[in-house]
This record gives structure tokens, sequence and C-alpha cells, in this order.
């Protein structure tokens, strides 16, 4: 799959209405909680995307039964090789994918050790895990890193303060699930409260964790000896329904979006709406109403906008990609400063080719100056460099006069279910190829 391409035919404008997949980052947090407890677990809602189905295979070679299909997946942790951490095959498994770092809060929680080569992902600059090493011995346990492969082991873990020195979705989640079943009283401060990880804390109490101030930056933890199993159903992701709402504007479109679980989106859909992009509520749909122009918005004092990244609840630095292409077609001006991550905003040269009017600042901060429709974007060959990138350039290239190229969609497809054959339904003109 790797060699796979999209041939994009732009200029189609789509109708109809899409539902969005469950979360990718609320699943992988979810599928290695469930490492914790040798009871049934039963998660619903599960996206079909190449990140879970490697993680599920990494949870079959430890052991676990994972069984189901449609979305919905029973796994059960009963019997676990702990020696398969050691495996070349492991290895090479959980290096290719980001999300198998959650393996180490559940394997250390339960089993006393774990280990992890250097987990891969999206190449948008340096995500270190210091976040996740620091909290793990602040509960008492003791990292070897080799190579950046990194031992861990812990078989006396005591609760303690823990202070995050980032707000690391991931890193919290790791510390959680080691404190849920260590000894003693754990509190955690600087913790990232995104409702994924609310999901998961509010599963572990279901499942017999004891976790309070949920929702806050600062979660309570009193350890328990063991968890049972519990059902699950993951959100709708929130990354997704923006991508939409950028896919609409852009392609001149009238999307509903279903079921959104609007209360979980969090400042996404105002966000949008500051580029001038409207949309309208009923009940848990998301309405896009088609639009010829958009125009952003400015500051009270009439300073142009600027748009940031940051953790919850601000907006989101996985759809900062979307919002940066959806400007490019606005009227108005918008800077764009990605503070999270160096090099995610490095695919603005492909969107420059296309004819878009992009300043890229330094890594971190672009200005767009909107065409308003005046001069539409025009086709050309590029490459996928990262998941979100990767839609921001498909939504782009179908927005194009002419027919594009995107190489190493495989990026895409780890993070977004049957993409393709889901806009074509609505009207697209995507085909994949062998490349």
């Amino acid at each position: 799959m790797s060699s796979d391409l999209f041939i994009v035919e732009g200029g189609h404008t789509l109708s109809g209405e899409l539902t969005p997949q469950g979360a990718k980052n609320e699943v992988l947090q979810i599928l290695c909680a469930c490492l914790l407890t040798d009871q049934e677990m039963i998660i619903d809602n599960v996206p079909d995307i190449e990140d879970v189905r490697k993680l599920l295979e990494l949870l079959k070679g430890l052991g676990a039964t994972v069984e189901g299909a449609d979305g919905t997946f029973r796994i059960e942790a009963r019997i676990i090789d702990v020696d398969y951490l050691s495996t070349a095959d492991y290895q090479k498994q959980a290096g290719s994918l980001r999300g198998s770092v959650m393996l180490l809060g559940a394997m250390l929680a339960r089993f006393g050790k774990a280990f992890i080569p250097k987990p891969g992902g999206d190449k948008i600059g340096r995500r270190r895990l210091d976040a996740h090493l620091n909290g793990f011995m602040a509960l008492g346990a003791q990292i070897k890193s080799e190579h950046g492969k990194y031992h861990l082991s812990g078989s006396e873990l005591t609760g303690n303060f823990v202070m995050m020195d980032e707000i690391s979705v991931t890193g919290t989640a790791n510390v959680v699930m080691t404190a849920v079943l260590t000894s003693g009283h754990t509190t955690i401060y600087n913790a990232a409260c995104e409702p994924y990880l609310q999901q998961l804390c509010e599963m572990l109490n279901r499942m017999g964790a004891q976790i309070t101030g949920i929702g806050s930056n600062r979660l309570e933890i009193d350890g328990v000896d063991s968890l049972s199993g519990t059902k699950h159903r993951i959100l709708p992701d929130m990354i997704e329904i923006g991508s939409f709402i950028g896919l609409a504007a852009m392609t001149q479109s009238a999307l509903r979006i279903k079921d959104v679980q609007y209360e979980k989106l969090g400042v996404i859909p105002a966000t949008f709406a500051k580029l001038g992009i409207e949309m309208q509520r009923e009940g848990d749909d998301l309405i896009v109403p088609q639009q010829d122009h958009y125009e952003i918005s400015t500051f009270i004092d009439g300073s142009i906008l600027t748009v940031y990244d940051s953790p919850w609840p601000g907006f989101t630095p996985d759809l900062m990609s979307i919002l940066l292409v959806a400007a490019t077609q606005a009227k108005g001006s918008v800077l764009i400063h990605q503070k999270m991550f160096e090099s995610r905003l490095f695919f603005v040269d492909k969107l420059i080719d296309m004819g878009a009017q992009i300043i890229l600042c330094d890594p971190h901060r672009a200005t767009v100056i909107g065409l308003d429709r005046s001069y539409p974007l025009r086709a050309i060959e590029m490459t996928s460099p990262d998941i979100r990138a990767g839609v921001a350039l498909l939504i782009a290239a179908m927005s194009a006069e002419g027919t594009s190229t995107i190489h190493n969609i495989r990026q895409i497809d780890r993070g977004y279910q049957n993409i393709d054959v889901r806009l074509n339904a609505l009207g697209a003109k995507i085909t994949r190829k062998q490349g």
C-alpha cells in the first residue's frame, strides 16, 4: 500500500451526508488499556485504519484474543507473553507505530516491565517521550535507554505527585494507565484533558479504577489491585469532522456531517467560523451549507486574525493544516501559528506551487492571503508528508482546476478510513492506483 497514489480530478461539487469514523486518537489509547485487565473488553465504533490494524496485531502478538469486525471488537488479555516484547517482530511492528508508546503504561502497571523501540508515526518534528518517561520514574519505574530503545521495569511502584512537564495527551494517558494499578495515591498535575483522555478515564472508572478530576488538568487517582472488563464506544473523530468542514468550504459543497457529538467539539466550529465558514447545528448533526464566498474575520481592533494551536480546550494542532488550506480561498488574510510541531507547515510549498498566496514566515508561522476564488488552485503532482497534511492536500486537489496526483497516500490511510470511497459517493472523482 505504501506505493499507492490518488489521481484527483478537481472542480467537482459534493453533496450528501458523511458519518465520521471513530476517533483515531482515542481508540489507540483504549486498545492499549485493554491490557490492564484479564477480563473481556468490548470496544465499539473502532475505525478500520492502518494504525488501528497495526496495534491490534501487536495485541495479538502479545497473546491477547482479538475478535471482531465492522467496528466492534472483543479483546481479552488473559494470558500475555511478556517475552514477546524482546522479539524482532515486536520491535519492527512497534517501531512503525507512534501509538504503540501507550503500551508502556499498561504493561508496566500489570506486569512490572515494558519495552519499546523508538516509535514511528508522522514526521512533523521532534516528538520526545520525556513526559511519559518522567511520569513513570515518578511512580518508581527504572528506565534504561539503548540506541533509542527503552527498557522499563518496576515491580514495586508507588503512587506519587506527578508534574507533567508538557501537556501531552499520550503522556497523560500512559501515566494514568500505570497509576490506576499502582498502590497509593497519585496526583497528575498539568494533565491533558482532551475528550479522548476523558473517555479513557471514564472507561477505567467503569472497570473499577478510582479517578477524580476528569476533564480538568489535575487528576487524582487511588490505585486498585485489579480491573474488570467493560464495554466502551469510541467518540466520533473530531479531526475528521473538522476536515469535512474545510472540505465543504473549499469545494463549495453542501454537506451534512452526522452524529458529531457537538458538545465534544470544543472550539473547532467557532474557529472555522472565524474564516467565515457557515455552519448550522441540527440535533447532533452539523450542516455546512454551500458557500460561494467566505470572509476571514479580524480581531476587534481590526488587526489581522491569528489562529494558533494549543492544548485542549484550545484549538487542536491536528486541524491546523486543514484550516490553512481552507483559508487559501477565503477573502482576507490570517496568520497561522503552529506552535507545537516545527515541521508541520512545510507542506505549504505544495500549496504555493498550486497558486496559493502563502508566506512561510518560519517553521511555525505562515501568513495566508486568501484568493476569494479569484484564482482557483491549479493541479500538480505532490507527496503526502503526514496524515493531516495529506488530507489538506487532498482537499486542495479536489478544489483545484485539473487533475492532481498525490503520492504516499499510505499516510492518509493511517488516519482516514476509506476516504476515497466515502468522498466519491458524494460526487468526488478520486482514483486509487498503484504507483
